[in-house]
């Protein structure tokens, strides 16, 4: 069994997991908690596993399935969102169990949690104001169908996954453990019962040990007739999985892969906890291991594992009636060794940091604060008549730090940058995951136009608009939203006449980064100006050729680095091999820079997979594929004219709008400007909203469609096909993103019934040439990818258009 010598060796690996545990005779200490800028986190100092690695075996992300057909024919004209139950119902939570502990309740009066008396552990993320998202539109959680006398007799942490089968969002939620096990789930004869350890596989993952949970430890529905709720090992994290693709876990050897074991932190994570957890049940005892080596530490409980969990096998592993083991941190039994009273003291350290909570922070200081701060906010504002600009919309503080980018009204700093960092965040749906007005919200109204995706918290309503003012929107079908309807004055809620300015400006201005202005070149004489040379890292399909070639500048070099063979093909064959193509970003060097060059133009945008706010399990900036941009930035620096050389010399980079807010300020410190923030809504006819740095002349100039752009979605369509909708959202490089509205309906309408976009079409919206990417006998689902992590043609064209004041054109 691993040793606590070996545990504080382990911890040094990992950045952001700390622990303390100690040993006193036969009594185990509970955990240590370090909190850090994304949240709590909570580890197991005798887990001898770093915690470096997030992934998780989640399934692609749909929205199907959010309620059951019956639910959705019933609430198909609310068009609201639920969240969590309001934070009265969690004081009643308290409470009650409060009182049980004292009255000496049988649900309390056994267990290591009750010596010493039981802590109440809470995560990041979980206040009266940081309610997690449910995607169900059914009744709302906040109703008083729920009674408080089901809630659990001692908070116990758990993992809710956000979203539909298998969102990548997680959050923490109070289970009761006699709800789950009152009523029968799972009667279809194929066994796996709640609490079963098993081996699950969806497609796109390796097998993954997890538990069989109930559906309401999800926060969701039931399972569909032969499915069964897993929760994973490792990370917590939900989906519905088929019981043909489970078995169990006494099928170790079979399903152990010692590659991803060797590879993956999260694989490894996911191991050691789900043998944590049959140790408990099987009252498994190890001996003491005197290594150091990790190796030597663990290898007692593979070993164990690999022959069948002997003695007791399959029998021993069974979860015990009336135990709290129907989550991944059941507590342990009163007669437990003391190996295993340490193991479950613990929330394991296996557990994911929590995301950065969705609301300003001042609301998550002070609960009681913000209702009655807002409420002062509209009574100052319509009894005394003073300027909704010197109040945040968002939490009703005074002294805002600058102007609501929509409405009249400001925001103050905590809330600016949750702003900055979520207000392009979609769901599934196509919607805005957070309110429109204070990007948070525990139920939002959608709008009724099927080409606006914005959404509107019932708070937002009641406060800013009037009392009521949700129920009303709720009864109109469609309600349009208040950025929809005619431009007036709602309570103490009005949009602003120039909102589309102060969008832009809004994310240009970041008052904690001054920058000096960039170098303005003077434009060159036409008989001066020659042929342009660019560099162009992470190329993708050559958007940027085919920009200055449309544009009609003489392009003397374009050296491309680009590591996708698709992506390639793409550009040698579209461009008749007149792009020169190099080797990974990684690879290029100084000499190969002062051989290639002198540039006049370096242009890229990094992979955004470890930056966008929209992949829980991202790294961030300095981890995984964010470090790619230090590539750049590397490239960039070694390209830029030396000391002397008076020469134009221009460079953009681009990245994903939904990022950290610190991504974002620590990147516009290395390029040392800020970014401009251009959505290809403008000039296409879908979203993709981007920043974009650099030095480009006009770069803030507001963007204009040409008449060649196509601004509608039936613009874009081939004979014969009608479009449902006037605009698309953001199309990624998954196929369900051509989904659109909350409903998930295909765009287009051919021969009376729903059609995908096909592949001409979607190369129309982004505005390249029909058949561009039909190379290579490629198929539909490799050519979106391409055209997903491409850029808009569009906005490339309104950016680079300036230029022709410097280079030669034909």
């Amino acid at each position: 069994m691993p040793s606590n010598k070996y545990s504080s060796a382990i911890m040094a690996e990992s950045d952001n997991m700390t622990a303390t545990a100690a040993v006193n005779g036969d009594m185990a200490t509970v955990e240590g908690l370090s909190e850090n800028d994304s949240g709590l986190e909570m580890t197991n100092e005798n887990s001898p596993l770093t915690g470096a690695e997030p992934p998780s075996p989640f399934s692609p992300k749909q929205n199907g399935g959010a309620v059951s057909p019956a639910d959705e024919s019933v609430n198909s004209l609310r068009r609201k969102r639920s969240r969590k139950p309001s934070e009265t119902e969690y004081d009643s939570v308290w409470d009650s169990c409060s009182e049980e502990k004292s009255d000496g309740g049988s649900g309390c009066s056994s267990g290591l949690r009750q010596r010493p008396r039981p802590r109440t552990i809470f995560q990041a993320g979980l206040t009266a104001h940081a309610k997690p998202r449910n995607r169900e539109r059914g009744q709302s959680k906040q109703e008083p169908s729920t009674p408080v006398s089901t809630l659990p007799e001692a908070p116990r942490l758990e993992l809710m996954e956000q979203d539909s089968k298998d969102s990548a969002q997680s959050s923490v939620t109070s289970t009761s453990t006699t709800d789950m096990a009152s009523q029968p789930e799972y009667n279809d004869n194929k066994g796996y019962g709640i609490g079963e350890l098993v081996w699950g596989k969806i497609k796109g993952f390796s097998w993954w040990p997890g538990m069989v949970v109930t559906w309401r430890a999800t926060g969701k529905r039931q399972a569909s007739h032969g499915m069964r709720w897993l929760q994973w090992f490792g990370d917590g994290k939900f989906s519905e999985v088929s019981a043909d693709k489970l078995d169990s876990i006494t099928a170790f050897s079979k399903f152990f892969n010692q590659a991803s074991y060797t590879k993956l932190a999260s694989y490894r994570r996911a191991i050691f906890q789900a043998l944590e957890v049959a140790t408990i049940r099987a009252e498994k005892t190890f001996p003491v291991c005197n290594s150091d080596n990790p190796e030597d530490q663990v290898k007692p409980m593979l070993d164990w594992a690999h022959n069948g969990f002997l003695p007791k096998g399959k029998d021993g592993l069974k979860p015990r009636e009336n135990s709290s083991e129907y989550c991944l941190f059941p507590a342990p039994p009163e007669g437990a060794t003391l190996q295993a009273q340490l193991l479950e003291s613990h929330p394991p350290e296996l557990m994911p940091s929590a995301k950065r909570a969705r609301l300003s922070l001042c609301k998550a200081k002070a609960a009681s604060e913000d209702t009655y701060s807002r409420e002062q906010m509209v009574h100052e504002v319509l009894k005394n008549h003073r300027s909704i600009e010197e109040f945040c919309l968002s939490c009703g503080k005074t002294r805002a730090a600058t102007f609501h980018p929509l409405f009249e009204g400001g925001l103050c700093q905590a809330c600016k940058d949750v702003y900055l960092e979520i207000s392009y965040m979609y769901d599934d749906d196509g919607y805005q995951s957070y309110c429109t007005v204070c990007c948070g919200g525990r139920e939002v109204l959608l709008c009724g136009n099927a080409n606006c995706c914005r959404c509107f918290c019932v708070d937002c309503l009641d406060l800013l608009v009037g009392a009521g003012a949700s129920n009303s929107a709720r009864d109109l079908d469609p309600w349009l939203c208040y950025m929809c309807q005619p431009r007036q004055q709602y309570g103490v809620l009005k949009r602003r006449h120039d909102w589309s300015l102060k969008l832009q400006e809004f994310f240009v201005n970041d008052n904690g980064q001054e920058f000096e202005s960039p170098k303005i070149y003077p434009a060159v004489p036409a008989e001066q100006r020659r042929p342009i040379r660019v560099l162009s890292l992470f190329d993708g399909i050559a958007t940027g050729y085919l920009v200055l070639k449309d544009l009609g500048f003489k392009i003397d070099v374009y050296v491309a680095s680009e590591v996708c063979e698709d992506s390639i093909s793409v550009g040698v064959v579209r461009h008749e091999g007149k792009i020169q193509y190099v080797s990974d970003v990684r690879n290029i060097t100084r000499k190969n820079i002062a051989e290639w060059g002198p540039f006049d133009l370096v242009i890229g945008g990094s992979p955004c997979n470890d930056l966008s706010i929209v992949n829980p399990a991202r790294k961030g900036l300095y981890e995984g594929t964010g470090r790619l941009f230090f590539e750049f930035y590397r490239l960039l620096s070694e390209a830029k004219p030396k000391e002397g050389e008076d020469r134009p010399f221009f460079w953009m980079f681009e990245n994903v709008v939904a990022m950290g807010v610190n991504d974002k300020r620590d990147i516009s410190r290395f390029l040392e400007c800020n970014p401009v923030m251009i959505d290809a809504i403008e000039v296409s006819a879908a979203h993709r909203a981007r920043y974009f740095w650099g030095n480009l002349p006009g770069m803030n100039r507001p963007l204009c469609a040409s008449g060649m752009d196509k601004l509608e979605l039936q613009d874009c369509l081939e004979h014969g096909r009608v479009a449902k909708f006037g605009k698309v959202r953001t199309i990624t490089t998954r196929s369900n993103s051509i989904k659109q509205g909350k409903d998930q309906h295909f765009p287009v309408m051919m021969n009376g019934k729903e059609d995908i976009l096909w592949c001409t079409e979607l190369e129309r919206i982004f505005g390249f040439p029909v058949h561009y990417t039909d190379v290579s006998n490629m198929g539909r689902g490799a050519r979106q990818k391409l055209l997903g992590r491409s850029w808009s043609v569009p906005v490339i064209r309104h950016l680079f258009a300036p230029l022709k004041d410097y280079f030669a054109c034909e």
